[in-house]
């Protein structure tokens, strides 16, 4: 595919809601000083595993399992 063709194509969800006349669903967004807090490291748990959501110093976010 070239650019111009991929450029006009839309995600499933977004053509099919605008097909059928509805908004598409919104996703929960939640801000990270909501989950962080003070803290560096929060620990998700996840179908039975725990995971690792950490904030770096850079202000960015690594999640481990």
């Amino acid at each position: 595919m070239d650019k111009q063709s991929n450029s006009t194509l839309e995600p499933l969800d977004l053509a099919l809601s605008a097909k059928q006349g509805i908004a598409p669903p919104l996703r929960p967004r939640l801000h990270s000083v909501t989950l962080f807090g003070t803290a560096r490291e929060i620990v998700i748990e996840h179908a039975g595993e725990e995971y690792r959501l950490r904030l770096t110093r850079q202000g960015k976010l690594i999640l481990t399992k």
